[in-house]
């Protein structure tokens, strides 16, 4: 009788979506782009910009617009989402060899989740359109719980799955994902494949930066995992 395979260091892996499984980066800040422009707004540093995404909508909005008031923001959400629908939210696909990736760790026994800023409705749509229903055991969204950097919608995946923290790997692409790991008191491993240069994800202390998810089985099966 051959023996059995050792258990995983960790049962669960929660990932952040744009920028970790989905190459989205570039359609949200032109659709950022085109919002200020439609609205007549001052044009945003695409280094700003990019350093929101992955927050909860409020945040984003008090960081790029600080001092517009709740009437601007408004009219920018509506304006932003009108352009999301109208195409930007098309535009981009999954990171190469992510959706393979994922099929592999979960043949390996590890439960997945998303810990996401995209709106529930962004979500799901995005997982219809790649076809991962079912991929998932877990998926929260700001509109479930307080979002990045906050522990919340970890805390809540894990209360959902029956996990310890310990047990339980964030992959994610930004300081806001490192950050929600670190209030969880779960490990963290970065990918630059994302809004953050490599070498500034290495700042913030993550166990392993990656090129990208492609190379989180191999690191899962060496020491480090």
């Amino acid at each position: 009788m051959s023996a059995a395979a050792p258990r995983p260091r960790y049962r669960l892996l929660v990932f952040d979506w744009d920028g970790t499984l989905v190459d989205s980066i570039g359609s949200i800040v032109a659709c950022m782009h085109a919002t200020t422009v439609e609205l007549g707004l001052p044009e945003l540093d695409e280094a700003l910009v990019r350093g929101t995404i992955g927050l909860g909508l409020a945040d984003t909005l008090a960081t790029l617009l600080p001092g517009a008031g709740a009437e601007v923001h408004r009219r920018v959400v509506e304006c932003y989402r009108a352009h999301w629908l109208g195409g930007y939210g098309t535009r981009h696909a999954m990171i190469r060899g992510a959706r393979e990736t994922l099929e592999r760790l979960g043949r390996s026994g590890f439960w997945l989740a998303v810990a996401t800023g995209k709106s529930r409705a962004g979500l799901e749509r995005d997982l219809e359109r790649f076809a991962l229903g079912g991929t998932f055991l877990a998926t929260r969204t700001p509109d479930e719980a307080p979002g990045k950097p906050g522990p919340e919608m970890v805390e809540g995946i894990l209360a959902e799955l029956g996990v310890r923290s310990v047990e339980a790997l964030v992959v994610g692409d930004t300081v806001h994902d490192q950050r929600m790991a670190a209030s969880a008191g779960t490990p963290f491993v970065a990918v630059a494949s994302g809004s953050v240069r490599a070498e500034e994800l290495a700042a913030l202390g993550p166990l392993a930066v990656l090129p990208d998810v492609t190379h989180l089985p191999g690191w899962l099966a060496g020491p480090g995992g």
